[in-house]
Protein backbone atom coordinates (compact mmCIF):
# COMPACT_ATOMS: atom_id res chain seq x y z
CA UNK A 1 0.00 0.00 0.00
CA UNK A 2 1.46 3.73 -1.16
CA UNK A 3 2.72 5.38 1.75
CA UNK A 4 0.42 8.33 2.64
CA UNK A 5 1.81 11.71 2.09
CA UNK A 6 0.63 15.11 3.39
CA UNK A 7 2.38 18.41 3.18
CA UNK A 8 0.87 20.75 6.15
CA UNK A 9 1.23 24.55 5.64
CA UNK A 10 1.97 27.45 7.72
CA UNK A 11 1.98 31.70 6.83
CA UNK A 12 2.56 33.50 9.95
CA UNK A 13 1.75 30.80 12.37
CA UNK A 14 -0.08 31.82 15.42
CA UNK A 15 0.70 30.02 18.46
CA UNK A 16 -2.62 27.77 18.25
CA UNK A 17 -1.86 26.79 14.21
CA UNK A 18 1.52 26.55 15.24
CA UNK A 19 1.68 23.83 18.32
CA UNK A 20 -1.20 22.07 16.04
CA UNK A 21 0.62 21.48 13.16
CA UNK A 22 3.35 20.25 15.68
CA UNK A 23 1.15 17.96 17.42
CA UNK A 24 -0.30 16.74 14.15
CA UNK A 25 3.06 16.23 12.52
CA UNK A 26 4.13 13.79 15.47
CA UNK A 27 1.31 11.86 15.13
CA UNK A 28 0.61 11.35 11.94
CA UNK A 29 4.24 10.29 11.37
CA UNK A 30 3.69 7.72 14.33
CA UNK A 31 0.94 6.41 12.25
CA UNK A 32 2.88 5.91 9.51
CA UNK A 33 2.74 8.46 7.07
CA UNK A 34 5.04 11.04 5.66
CA UNK A 35 5.08 14.35 6.53
CA UNK A 36 6.29 17.63 5.06
CA UNK A 37 5.57 20.86 7.37
CA UNK A 38 6.79 24.32 4.91
CA UNK A 39 6.47 27.18 7.14
CA UNK A 40 8.90 30.41 8.06
CA UNK A 41 12.17 29.23 9.27
CA UNK A 42 11.48 30.77 12.72
CA UNK A 43 8.78 28.31 13.21
CA UNK A 44 10.94 25.69 13.30
CA UNK A 45 12.94 26.46 16.04
CA UNK A 46 10.32 27.10 18.08
CA UNK A 47 8.49 24.51 17.31
CA UNK A 48 11.17 21.81 16.21
CA UNK A 49 9.11 19.99 13.18
CA UNK A 50 12.08 18.39 12.16
CA UNK A 51 12.23 16.54 16.12
CA UNK A 52 8.68 15.59 15.20
CA UNK A 53 9.77 13.16 12.01
CA UNK A 54 8.51 15.68 9.72
CA UNK A 55 10.64 17.33 7.00
CA UNK A 56 10.54 20.76 6.54
CA UNK A 57 10.44 23.60 4.42
CA UNK A 58 11.31 26.75 5.37
CA UNK A 59 9.40 29.09 3.13
CA UNK A 60 10.49 32.58 2.14
CA UNK A 61 8.92 35.45 3.88
CA UNK A 62 5.02 36.85 3.11
CA UNK A 63 4.71 38.35 -0.35
CA UNK A 64 8.16 37.26 -1.75
CA UNK A 65 7.20 35.01 -5.23
CA UNK A 66 9.86 32.09 -4.29
CA UNK A 67 7.13 31.35 -1.71
CA UNK A 68 5.03 30.06 -4.13
CA UNK A 69 7.38 28.15 -6.29
CA UNK A 70 8.86 26.49 -3.24
CA UNK A 71 5.69 25.54 -1.99
CA UNK A 72 4.92 23.95 -5.52
CA UNK A 73 8.04 21.84 -5.28
CA UNK A 74 7.57 20.91 -1.63
CA UNK A 75 3.72 19.35 -2.94
CA UNK A 76 5.40 17.13 -5.82
CA UNK A 77 3.68 13.75 -5.19
CA UNK A 78 1.52 14.38 -2.14
CA UNK A 79 -1.71 12.94 -1.43
CA UNK A 80 -3.07 15.55 0.44
CA UNK A 81 -2.17 19.62 1.27
CA UNK A 82 -3.53 20.92 4.88
CA UNK A 83 -3.23 24.60 4.96
CA UNK A 84 -3.56 26.05 8.41
CA UNK A 85 -4.26 29.90 8.55
CA UNK A 86 -5.59 32.61 5.73
CA UNK A 87 -2.00 33.62 4.61
CA UNK A 88 -1.23 29.78 4.20
CA UNK A 89 -4.50 28.56 2.00
CA UNK A 90 -3.50 31.58 -0.18
CA UNK A 91 -0.17 30.84 -1.02
CA UNK A 92 -1.26 26.76 -1.21
CA UNK A 93 -4.01 27.61 -3.52
CA UNK A 94 -1.78 28.95 -5.36
CA UNK A 95 0.66 26.79 -5.65
CA UNK A 96 -1.71 24.18 -6.24
CA UNK A 97 -3.06 25.87 -9.41
CA UNK A 98 -3.40 23.43 -12.41
CA UNK A 99 -5.71 20.18 -13.16
CA UNK A 100 -3.28 17.87 -11.50
CA UNK A 101 -3.31 18.86 -8.31
CA UNK A 102 -4.14 17.11 -4.78
CA UNK A 103 -6.64 17.88 -2.71
CA UNK A 104 -6.55 21.13 -0.52
CA UNK A 105 -7.92 20.74 3.20
CA UNK A 106 -7.77 24.46 4.97
CA UNK A 107 -8.23 24.86 8.72
CA UNK A 108 -9.82 28.13 10.06
CA UNK A 109 -7.88 29.01 13.54
CA UNK A 110 -9.40 32.04 13.95
CA UNK A 111 -11.01 35.36 12.52
CA UNK A 112 -10.54 38.56 11.81
CA UNK A 113 -12.24 41.72 12.28
CA UNK A 114 -10.80 44.31 10.12
CA UNK A 115 -12.81 46.89 8.95
CA UNK A 116 -13.09 49.13 5.65
CA UNK A 117 -10.49 47.93 2.42
CA UNK A 118 -8.36 45.75 4.38
CA UNK A 119 -11.31 44.42 5.83
CA UNK A 120 -13.03 43.81 1.95
CA UNK A 121 -9.95 42.10 0.94
CA UNK A 122 -9.54 39.81 3.59
CA UNK A 123 -12.86 38.27 3.01
CA UNK A 124 -12.20 38.37 -0.75
CA UNK A 125 -9.21 36.33 -0.25
CA UNK A 126 -11.57 33.99 2.15
CA UNK A 127 -14.21 33.26 -0.30
CA UNK A 128 -11.38 32.18 -2.98
CA UNK A 129 -9.86 29.84 -0.77
CA UNK A 130 -12.52 28.44 0.76
CA UNK A 131 -13.41 27.78 -2.96
CA UNK A 132 -10.50 26.19 -4.00
CA UNK A 133 -10.51 24.12 -1.06
CA UNK A 134 -11.37 20.49 -1.01
CA UNK A 135 -12.82 20.66 2.66
CA UNK A 136 -12.76 23.29 5.17
CA UNK A 137 -11.81 22.21 8.90
CA UNK A 138 -13.45 25.37 11.08
CA UNK A 139 -11.97 24.96 15.11
CA UNK A 140 -15.22 26.26 16.30
CA UNK A 141 -18.70 25.99 15.44
CA UNK A 142 -19.21 30.13 14.21
CA UNK A 143 -16.15 29.35 11.92
CA UNK A 144 -17.50 26.19 10.01
CA UNK A 145 -20.75 28.61 9.37
CA UNK A 146 -18.44 31.67 8.37
CA UNK A 147 -16.89 28.79 6.21
CA UNK A 148 -20.45 27.89 4.83
CA UNK A 149 -21.42 31.29 3.86
CA UNK A 150 -18.36 32.21 2.24
CA UNK A 151 -18.97 29.71 -0.34
CA UNK A 152 -16.99 26.42 0.98
CA UNK A 153 -18.38 23.04 -0.53
CA UNK A 154 -17.55 20.93 2.29
CA UNK A 155 -17.06 22.31 5.63
CA UNK A 156 -16.56 20.61 8.93
CA UNK A 157 -16.33 20.94 12.83
CA UNK A 158 -12.82 20.00 13.89
CA UNK A 159 -12.24 21.24 16.97
CA UNK A 160 -8.59 21.60 17.82
CA UNK A 161 -7.10 20.48 21.17
CA UNK A 162 -3.23 21.48 21.80
CA UNK A 163 -1.54 18.98 23.98
CA UNK A 164 -1.01 20.49 27.81
CA UNK A 165 2.38 21.72 29.37
CA UNK A 166 4.76 18.68 29.70
CA UNK A 167 5.88 17.75 33.01
CA UNK A 168 4.88 18.16 36.43
CA UNK A 169 3.36 21.70 37.21
CA UNK A 170 2.74 22.87 40.73
CA UNK A 171 -0.69 25.27 41.52
CA UNK A 172 0.06 28.15 43.72
CA UNK A 173 4.03 27.83 43.04
CA UNK A 174 5.71 30.25 45.35
CA UNK A 175 8.96 30.50 44.01
CA UNK A 176 6.51 31.88 40.71
CA UNK A 177 4.79 34.06 42.63
CA UNK A 178 7.76 35.76 44.42
CA UNK A 179 9.36 36.09 41.18
CA UNK A 180 6.52 37.81 39.57
CA UNK A 181 5.98 40.33 43.26
CA UNK A 182 2.82 38.14 44.28
CA UNK A 183 4.00 36.48 47.53
CA UNK A 184 1.23 38.48 49.91
CA UNK A 185 -1.41 39.11 46.93
CA UNK A 186 -3.85 38.15 44.82
CA UNK A 187 -2.51 37.00 40.96
CA UNK A 188 -4.19 37.61 38.04
CA UNK A 189 -2.53 36.21 34.76
CA UNK A 190 -3.41 37.25 30.84
CA UNK A 191 -1.72 35.50 28.23
CA UNK A 192 -1.36 36.71 24.71
CA UNK A 193 0.05 38.69 22.03
CA UNK A 194 0.15 42.53 22.86
CA UNK A 195 -2.18 43.16 19.62
CA UNK A 196 -5.35 45.31 19.20
CA UNK A 197 -8.67 42.99 19.31
CA UNK A 198 -7.13 41.86 22.25
CA UNK A 199 -8.76 43.58 24.44
CA UNK A 200 -5.89 44.97 27.05
CA UNK A 201 -7.20 48.25 26.77
CA UNK A 202 -10.48 47.30 28.71
CA UNK A 203 -7.93 45.17 31.01
CA UNK A 204 -5.78 47.74 32.06
CA UNK A 205 -9.92 50.01 32.49
CA UNK A 206 -10.35 47.36 35.35
CA UNK A 207 -7.63 47.10 36.47
CA UNK A 208 -8.23 50.68 37.75
CA UNK A 209 -10.79 49.03 39.66
CA UNK A 210 -8.54 46.48 41.48
CA UNK A 211 -6.27 48.99 42.76
CA UNK A 212 -9.11 49.91 45.79
CA UNK A 213 -8.66 46.16 46.96
CA UNK A 214 -7.17 44.92 49.76
CA UNK A 215 -4.81 43.22 49.41
CA UNK A 216 -4.72 44.87 45.93
CA UNK A 217 -4.26 42.11 42.86
CA UNK A 218 -1.59 42.37 40.53
CA UNK A 219 -1.91 41.81 36.98
CA UNK A 220 0.63 40.49 34.63
CA UNK A 221 0.70 39.63 31.32
CA UNK A 222 2.81 37.20 29.20
CA UNK A 223 3.25 37.90 25.53
CA UNK A 224 4.65 40.50 23.17
CA UNK A 225 3.44 42.60 20.09
CA UNK A 226 2.94 46.17 19.04
CA UNK A 227 1.07 47.59 21.70
CA UNK A 228 3.60 46.73 24.42
CA UNK A 229 4.75 50.84 24.45
CA UNK A 230 1.84 51.91 24.57
CA UNK A 231 0.15 49.62 27.11
CA UNK A 232 3.36 50.18 29.15
CA UNK A 233 3.04 53.89 28.59
CA UNK A 234 -0.60 54.00 29.99
CA UNK A 235 0.55 51.57 33.21
CA UNK A 236 3.13 53.45 34.06
CA UNK A 237 1.08 56.96 34.08
CA UNK A 238 -2.02 55.60 35.59
CA UNK A 239 -0.10 53.69 38.64
CA UNK A 240 -1.48 50.41 37.42
CA UNK A 241 -0.94 47.51 39.28
CA UNK A 242 0.08 45.80 35.78
CA UNK A 243 3.28 43.81 34.80
CA UNK A 244 3.90 43.29 31.37
CA UNK A 245 6.63 40.27 31.37
CA UNK A 246 6.92 39.84 27.59
CA UNK A 247 7.08 36.33 25.90
CA UNK A 248 7.84 33.44 28.07
CA UNK A 249 8.66 29.80 27.92
CA UNK A 250 7.03 28.75 31.03
CA UNK A 251 3.89 30.28 30.63
CA UNK A 252 2.25 26.83 32.18
CA UNK A 253 4.12 27.20 35.23
CA UNK A 254 3.23 30.94 35.90
CA UNK A 255 -0.53 30.25 34.93
CA UNK A 256 -0.42 27.00 37.00
CA UNK A 257 1.09 30.49 40.06
CA UNK A 258 -2.01 32.33 39.59
CA UNK A 259 -5.64 32.83 41.27
CA UNK A 260 -7.53 33.82 38.45
CA UNK A 261 -7.00 33.81 34.76
CA UNK A 262 -8.24 36.24 32.39
CA UNK A 263 -8.95 36.30 29.05
CA UNK A 264 -10.31 39.56 27.64
CA UNK A 265 -10.09 39.23 23.59
CA UNK A 266 -12.56 40.59 21.07
CA UNK A 267 -12.87 37.06 19.38
CA UNK A 268 -11.27 33.52 20.25
CA UNK A 269 -11.76 29.97 18.76
CA UNK A 270 -10.14 27.93 21.08
CA UNK A 271 -8.01 30.09 23.26
CA UNK A 272 -4.65 28.32 24.29
CA UNK A 273 -5.00 30.58 27.72
CA UNK A 274 -8.54 28.64 28.27
CA UNK A 275 -7.78 25.45 27.83
CA UNK A 276 -4.49 25.17 29.63
CA UNK A 277 -6.35 27.11 32.84
CA UNK A 278 -9.23 24.75 32.95
CA UNK A 279 -6.76 21.86 33.09
CA UNK A 280 -4.78 23.05 35.31
CA UNK A 281 -7.97 23.80 37.48
CA UNK A 282 -7.15 28.24 37.61
CA UNK A 283 -10.18 29.89 37.42
CA UNK A 284 -11.04 31.88 34.35
CA UNK A 285 -13.18 35.00 33.68
CA UNK A 286 -13.19 35.57 29.70
CA UNK A 287 -15.12 37.11 27.19
CA UNK A 288 -18.29 35.81 25.84
CA UNK A 289 -17.42 36.07 22.32
CA UNK A 290 -16.40 33.32 19.01
CA UNK A 291 -15.96 29.52 20.35
CA UNK A 292 -15.30 30.34 24.06
CA UNK A 293 -18.67 29.80 25.25
CA UNK A 294 -18.61 26.02 23.43
CA UNK A 295 -15.13 25.60 24.78
CA UNK A 296 -15.22 25.81 28.20
CA UNK A 297 -19.64 25.55 29.25
CA UNK A 298 -20.12 26.42 32.88
CA UNK A 299 -16.84 26.29 33.89
CA UNK A 300 -15.66 29.53 33.51
CA UNK A 301 -17.34 33.34 34.06
CA UNK A 302 -17.96 35.20 30.91
CA UNK A 303 -18.50 38.75 30.28
CA UNK A 304 -19.47 41.13 27.22
CA UNK A 305 -16.34 42.11 25.10
CA UNK A 306 -15.06 45.55 26.20
CA UNK A 307 -17.16 45.75 29.54
CA UNK A 308 -14.62 46.83 31.76
CA UNK A 309 -17.37 47.09 34.52
CA UNK A 310 -18.67 43.73 34.06
CA UNK A 311 -14.60 42.36 33.60
CA UNK A 312 -14.03 43.85 36.81
CA UNK A 313 -16.77 42.77 38.70
CA UNK A 314 -16.59 38.64 37.67
CA UNK A 315 -12.69 39.05 39.04
CA UNK A 316 -13.67 40.67 42.15
CA UNK A 317 -16.74 38.92 42.72
CA UNK A 318 -14.01 35.68 42.20
CA UNK A 319 -11.76 37.32 44.70
CA UNK A 320 -13.82 37.43 47.60
CA UNK A 321 -15.41 34.09 47.00
CA UNK A 322 -13.09 31.29 47.72
CA UNK A 323 -15.67 28.42 47.33
CA UNK A 324 -16.59 29.76 43.68
CA UNK A 325 -13.21 29.59 42.87
CA UNK A 326 -12.83 26.15 44.05
CA UNK A 327 -16.28 25.11 42.34
CA UNK A 328 -14.84 26.59 38.74
CA UNK A 329 -11.44 24.69 39.44
CA UNK A 330 -13.82 21.86 39.94
CA UNK A 331 -15.68 22.59 36.80
CA UNK A 332 -12.78 23.49 35.03
CA UNK A 333 -10.53 20.10 34.80
CA UNK A 334 -14.41 18.51 33.89
CA UNK A 335 -15.02 20.75 31.05
CA UNK A 336 -11.16 19.58 29.87
CA UNK A 337 -12.04 16.39 30.04
CA UNK A 338 -15.21 16.53 27.34
CA UNK A 339 -12.41 17.79 24.91
CA UNK A 340 -10.88 15.36 21.88
CA UNK A 341 -7.74 14.29 23.04
CA UNK A 342 -4.42 14.89 21.28
CA UNK A 343 -4.83 11.58 20.10
CA UNK A 344 -8.46 11.89 18.46
CA UNK A 345 -7.68 14.63 17.10
CA UNK A 346 -5.17 13.39 15.07
CA UNK A 347 -6.93 10.33 13.94
CA UNK A 348 -9.73 12.72 12.67
CA UNK A 349 -7.69 14.33 10.71
CA UNK A 350 -6.51 11.53 9.26
CA UNK A 351 -9.74 10.11 8.95
CA UNK A 352 -9.66 13.14 6.43
CA UNK A 353 -6.99 12.58 4.03
CA UNK A 354 -8.07 8.90 4.20
CA UNK A 355 -11.30 10.08 2.69
CA UNK A 356 -10.06 12.62 0.17
CA UNK A 357 -7.05 10.49 -0.82
CA UNK A 358 -9.52 7.63 -1.69
CA UNK A 359 -11.79 9.34 -3.89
Amino acid sequence: MTQLRTVQVLGGGSAGSSAHVRSLASGLVARGVRVTVCAPAALDRVYDYLGAGAHFVPLPRLGDPATVTALRNACIGAHVVHAHGLAASVRAALALSGEARPPLVTTWHSRSHLAGARGGMRRLLERRTVRASTVVLGTSSELVDRARRSGARDARLAPVTVPPARGPVCLHDGKARAELGAVDRPLLMAVGALERGRGYDTLLDAARVWRDLDPQPLLVVAGEGRERAPLQRRIVAEGLPVRLVGRRDDVAELLAAADVAVLPSRWEARSLLAQEALRLGVPLVATAVGGVPELVGDAAELVPYGDAEALAGAVRGLMEDVERRMDLAAAGRVQAGTWPTEDETVAHVLSVYDELAGR
